[in-house]
């Protein structure tokens, strides 16, 4: 899976890591989003890694959570969903606005492949002091420079520059940040 080969996500071991990351993910978001140290505790069970400071907002959901690293004092808003069967990478400083998505699963596009259950999944990097707006989707493979600005709503279907604004669907750059 995280070699970008095909897998099957019905195989046992995977099943018992998503049905791992399920618990913890039922404790993290029964939490109170103000009560910082548990919150903290479970944020460190749960993720690969997750740098000090950094706050993760519930409601959060994810498929195994030990894919996903993300860097100091970044904050990850209401209603996020990292899809991690490969390894999800966000930067320090990084600021990721309510309801995005961040997605490294991909299903085959041959009808017979899909069907039989096989996928893949290629990595997603978020720069340092990135902001990411509500709602934007980042797709499997991508990565996005540091200091770049995505608007609200954008769908990232290829990678970014550093010091850059993107926006729309599919997202592009519309000018560069000094």
């Amino acid at each position: 899976m995280l070699a970008g080969d095909l897998y099957r996500s019905t195989d046992p071991e995977l099943q018992a890591a998503a049905a791992q990351a399920q618990i913890l993910l039922r404790r993290l978001n029964a939490t109170p989003n103000e009560d910082l140290g548990p919150r903290q505790a479970v944020l460190q069970a749960l993720l690969g890694s997750i740098g000090e400071l950094t706050q993760v907002k519930s409601p959060f959901s994810c498929d195994y959570g030990w894919n996903i690293h993300v860097g100091r004092n970044g904050f990850i808003n209401y209603g996020c969903t990292f899809l991690d069967c490969n390894s999800i990478r966000i930067g320090d400083d990084a600021q990721i606005g309510p309801g995005v998505q961040i997605y490294t699963a991909l299903h085959p596009l041959d009808a017979h492949t899909r069907r039989s259950g096989l996928e893949t999944a290629k990595p997603v990097t978020v720069g340092h002091n990135v902001w990411l707006g509500g709602s934007c989707v980042i797709c499997p493979g991508v990565s996005i420079g540091d200091n770049t600005v995505v608007g609200a709503g954008a769908v990232v279907v290829r990678d970014l520059p550093a010091n850059a604004l993107a926006v729309g669907n599919p997202c592009k750059v519309i000018r560069q940040l000094f």
